[in-house]
């Protein structure tokens, strides 16, 4: 596989979407509830629920196939998508008796991997796990997203009309009924920030391709990714600073500042109820707002 040239620009962006009715990030540590602020009630998602979303939805569009395989994946072992790599290359790992099994050839895996793997070259990646193809740091990273209003989690209950097992369908006598807990969020507009960074891409090898693949990832992703539990998610907008050079001619905070959220009604229930402006008068020089949603 030849080598693609790296973007050159560096870029910040504003991502928003939303949730109706469903639970948009659950939290394993309390019982699978929507993510909270506890100090705030602000609504949470994580940068690693946002880019499992990205990763899904380019495996989808792409059909896993080499420059866009996806390596952190349902079900994957790294070590075995690690071990591709020297076996694509013909390096022999049976002789090398390391703790981590690579040696010298280390920088030839981490290239491989880099220019196979979308999500590698990208959010950057861990790969020293056993069979070792090094470690990325990736040109694009992700915040947190958090909603713009408070938010109230619902508990619901909801009943299966059917039992796992005979042993419970006798203790109920035949009535077969299951109880359960569902958790939503009425409505929830959230806000995550991103930035990519010329200087790692240059590192990892992530293209302009990837780039114009990434914006088509975060406008579609939850079109793909709809479920019972998520209720119905949406992209609703995604502004993009591009700068002239790869460092950049303003600070990203500042530049943030640009697009404002505010609440028209509380409690908010729908996208409507919220203004979203976005001030593009008098960029600062060398930088260009790109408006790909909103």
């Amino acid at each position: 596989m030849t080598d693609v040239a790296p973007i050159q620009n560096r870029y910040d962006f504003v991502l928003l979407f939303d949730v109706v009715d469903g639970n948009p990030n659950g939290d394993p540590d309390a019982g699978n509830l929507p993510r909270v602020d506890p100090e705030t009630g602000f609504g949470l998602v994580t940068d690693v629920c946002i880019k499992r979303k990205v990763r899904n939805y380019v495996g989808l569009a792409r059909e896993e196939t080499p420059p866009h395989e996806i390596y952190i994946k349902e079900r994957a072992v790294l070590n075995r998508q690690n071990a591709r790599a020297y076996e694509a290359l013909g390096i022999d790992l049976e002789g090398d008796k390391g703790k981590r099994k690579g040696g010298d050839h280390v920088e030839e895996a981490r290239r491989w991997m880099c220019q196979n793997f979308f999500d590698v070259r990208t959010f950057g990646a861990v790969m020293s796990t056993g069979i070792n193809c090094g470690q990325v740091r990736g040109p694009v990273q992700i915040s947190f997203a958090r909603s713009i209003n408070p938010v109230v989690t619902l508990e619901h209950s909801i009943t299966r009309m059917a039992v796992a097992t005979e042993g419970e369908a006798d203790k109920q006598g035949g009535d077969n009924r299951t109880m359960g807990r569902k958790y939503t969020i009425p409505y929830g507009l959230y806000r995550s920030h991103g930035f990519i960074s010329a200087h790692l891409a240059t590192q990892t090898g992530f293209s302009e391709d990837d780039l114009q693949l990434l914006w088509e990832s975060l406008t579609t992703m939850f079109e793909h990714d709809h479920s019972a539990a998520r209720g119905q998610m949406a992209t609703r907008g995604l502004y993009v600073f591009k700068h002239a050079n790869a460092l950049g001619k303003a600070p990203s905070h500042e530049l943030f500042g640009r697009i404002r959220v505010e609440s028209r009604q509380t409690p908010a229930r729908g996208f409507e109820d919220f203004a979203v402006s976005v001030d593009d008068a008098g960029l600062p020089e060398g930088v260009e707002l790109l408006r790909f949603m909103g």
